[in-house]
Order: structure tokens, then sequence, then C-alpha cells
């Protein structure tokens, strides 16, 4: 699919680009404010990458990039000069390539930019920046803030908005807060600095649909209750003159089986652990074979050649495992990059990969049950559940509430440990257009054809603000 040709502009078209997390065609027949915005304009099924998550679809909309080219290869990977797991990292640094915001200013200098929680927003050349970031106090409390540039921004938005709601933007608290806060954020930078391109990130529905599945009414309710959220920044869109963007990164289908890679590896004799004070720590620097687990996609990391056809093997017969990517499989799907495993794993449709590697739960590390997402190997949607097999988990949840109120040190270990309540996951191609992304814009005739890929996002936008290149 290519945009549409209508003519070079000389000033730029203002844009508003929101990125709905987990927006799908069927979730539009819950969200009336977005299905008038396609009805009205373009829209067509969005061809993501491999792996559908946010920072790696992230990153190829903003260069144009498969993550062979811009390197973000998942939400985190193994950092090998570190001999470290590290997910969810910030700083910009990491994302090659030519970010949206250059190639845009390279033909119109002077064009401005607010990113408010697009991911890797850190020492983005941005105008005006805000993410989440929390206080790391030095007695290891963790309290909710967030990070703006310029500084001034950060207390502008404090006043008015109240603290960024940082246990509302993930945990078991995740919930409508966060993003009511991050698109009220939106409307004051809109209203008070005029970007030529704001880039709105809303991740209310990766809540729900993770912890009950897309088809379950709570998630359908969560879709209304969002839409009615956005329809004032819409609106006011709208009254502005700004073209909107509205996409996803990938739909979030229903899962049913739990598939542990690193216990599985374990067994094989290739995952190493560690163990301090009664509590086994994975230890990447010494095992043979090891996955970084990423919703329904992880790296595995194998330290020797010799090493690669068991650890293929202890994958190929795991069930869940849909298929396991070598060098050739990488590069078809454009994860071929040195920080990428040197096998993939791909789940399938029903399945999901956790980070487990300890075999008895009396051996998990104490960071395992807690919202902890820097420490853990791997992605862990167990986060957003309470632990339901602990009768007393809202009272030791209260108690650490009162000691954190108190200013005492606490730790709010309420996860489960057990994975098989999550209902919804992400990551594999979509099976379904139906089941998959979408792309919407405000005006009609944006762009043609069935289906829009993911790479070709970077150039329709600088299409609809500055027009073809003369």
């Amino acid at each position: 699919m290519t945009p549409g040709t209508e003519p070079a502009q000389d000033r730029p078209e203002p844009l508003l680009v929101l990125d709905v997390v987990g927006l799908t065609p069927q979730l539009l027949a819950h969200m009336p404010h977005l299905r008038a915005l396609a009805d009205s304009g373009s829209s067509a099924p969005l061809e993501t990458v491999l792996p559908a998550v946010t920072c790696a679809a992230q990153s190829t909309f903003l260069t144009g990039e498969p993550p062979s080219g811009h390197g973000i290869v998942g939400n985190g990977w193994y950092f090998r000069e570190l001999g470290e797991v590290l997910l969810w990292r910030q700083h910009n640094g990491l994302v090659g390539g030519e970010k949206l915001w250059d190639a845009a200013r390279a033909r119109h200098p002077g064009y401005t930019v607010a990113n408010v929680c697009w991911w890797y927003a850190m020492g983005a050349d941005t105008d005006w920046t805000v993410t989440p970031r929390p206080v790391y106090y030095a007695d290891g409390r963790k309290e909710p803030d967030c990070y703006t540039r310029p500084p001034a921004l950060h207390d502008e938005l404090t006043d008015r908005l109240g603290t960024f709601p940082l246990f509302h933007f993930w945990g078991p608290g995740a919930d409508l807060v966060s993003s009511r806060w991050i698109v009220d954020a939106t409307r004051h930078l809109l209203r008070t600095r005029h970007p030529d391109l704001a880039l709105c990130y809303v991740p209310h529905l990766d809540y729900d649909l993770q912890r009950y599945g897309p088809d379950d009414p709570r998630a359908h309710q969560a879709a209304a209750e969002l839409d009615a959220v956005l329809g004032p920044l819409l609106d006011q869109a709208r009254e502005e003159g700004r073209t909107v963007v509205a996409l996803s990164e990938y739909g979030i289908t229903r899962v049913r089986r739990p598939v542990h890679l690193n216990r599985a590896l374990r067994e094989a004799g290739l995952v190493e652990v560690h163990t301090q004070d009664g509590m086994e720590y994975l230890d990447p620097m010494t095992s043979r074979a090891f996955a970084v687990a990423d919703h329904q996609l992880a790296h595995v990391y194998v330290r020797r050649p010799e090493d690669l056809e068991a650890a293929r093997a202890v994958l190929a017969e795991l069930p869940g495992v849909d298929e396991v990517l070598d060098e050739r499989g990488k590069k078809a799907h454009g994860l071929d990059h040195p920080r990428s495993g040197e096998l993939v794993a791909v789940a399938e449709p029903d399945a999901w990969f956790t980070y487990y590697y300890w075999r008895d739960d009396a051996d998990a590390p104490d960071f395992a049950r807690l919202v902890e997402i820097h420490r853990k190997p791997g992605y862990d949607p167990a986060e957003l559940f309470m632990d339901p097999h602990d009768p007393y988990v809202r009272l030791r949840a209260a108690t650490a509430l009162a000691r954190k109120k108190a200013g005492m040190r606490y730790r709010m270990a309420v996860v489960p440990l057990d994975a098989s309540p999550v209902r919804g996951s992400h990551g594999r191609l979509p099976a379904r257009t139906d089941e998959g992304p979408v792309l919407i814009c405000s005006r009609p005739g944006s762009f043609t054809g069935d289906t829009f890929a993911a790479t070709d996002v970077k150039e329709l936008l600088l299409h609809l603000a500055l027009g073809d290149p003369s």
C-alpha cells in the first residue's frame, strides 16, 4: 500500500498520532469515536513486525526499518557485553536508523515534535517529552513520577494533572487512570505548545485483554471506556485542524497455555543458576542456552555453536512452541540482528512464554512476587494480578501501602507464581487480519490497498505532514 498523491505543502500539516495499544478491527465495534474516525477517513489492517511487541513495533513506525535495521529486537534482550538481560530500557540511543523527526526537519527546518509516552523517549531529539520514570530512592523505595523535557514541564503537568499515576500504568492496579492522565497531558501540550507532530501512547487495552482475553465482556468494556476518554482529544484535534492517525502495534489474542522454556532448557542441562540466601538466580553468563521470554516470542541465546542443535531439539519438542527460527528464519522475518538470540522461539497461537527458570516456587527469587520489570529476565504478565492462591494477599498489600505512606521501606509481594490466569497475549504474527493491528487516518484517501506495512508508517506520516518531496 502506498500513500496518496496530494501536492506538496508550504507549511506542515499538524498531526496527532495515537498509539492505541491492542486496537483491532474487532474492537472498533465497541469504540464509536474511533469507529467514526475510520468510517469518515481511511482505515486498513496493519502488517506488524515480528516480534509484535511495543518497543519493536514503535521503533519500526518511527524509523521505517524492521528490527534488523533499528536493532530493537523486542522489549528487551541479553546485553552480551554486560552479561545481563535488560528489559524496558528508555534511552533513544538504542534505536538505530533515521527517526521520523529528523527526516521531517531535513525537509522542513524547525519542525516540532511532542512525545507523550511513546517508548525510548529519553534522549530523543524531540521538543517536548513526557515518559514514565519512577523516583528510585536510596533506601530502595520506588515512587511514581515521570521524566519531562524541558525539565520545567514536569512541575507544570504535575500541578495541573497530579503526579504521573505509575501504579495505574502497570501492575495489579493498572487501569484507565494512567491513560486518562496521558490523554490530558497530550491535550495540554496541543493547547499550549502547538507541536507540528504529537505522539500519544495510550495503554489501557493492554490490561484487561491480557487478564481476561479479547473476547471477554470486561475487555469490551475497557475498549468502550478508553474510547470515551479519547473523545475529547479527538474533538480538540478536529477543532485545531489536525490530521489524526490512530494505529496499534499488535492485536491481543486468547491464550490458555503458559510454556516454560527455561525450565525445559534447565532439565536438559543448558540453563545454569546460582543461589543466594536460598533464592535461585538465572546465570546467563555461564548458561549454555537460555531464553529471554517476551510474550509469544523468545530470544534464545546459545553460548557455544556446538550446543545449538541440543537447544533447538529441546525447544522444537516442547508443547506450545510453533517454530524455532535459525539464522535463515530470522533473516526471513527481519530479525537478523546481533542483539537477537542465536535461535528465536515462536509460540503456538494459544500459548505464550514465561521467564520462569526455577523448579520449585520455594526457590524463586523475591523479585518474582513483585512488580519488577527491570530485574526479571523476561516479561511477566502475571504482574497484572494479585495472587489468587494467597488468602491474605490484600491484607499484605494494605500493610505494605501503610508502610509506604509512613515513609518506610515496603515490599508489595503480591504477584502470583502461577501463570495460568493469563488469558491474552501477543508477539507472533496474527493469523487473521481482524485479530491484528489496524491503521486509521482522519483524512480520506490517505492510502489505498488491502493492508498497510508497518515499515511504511514513517513515510505515510511524512507525506501527511509535508506532502510529497519536491
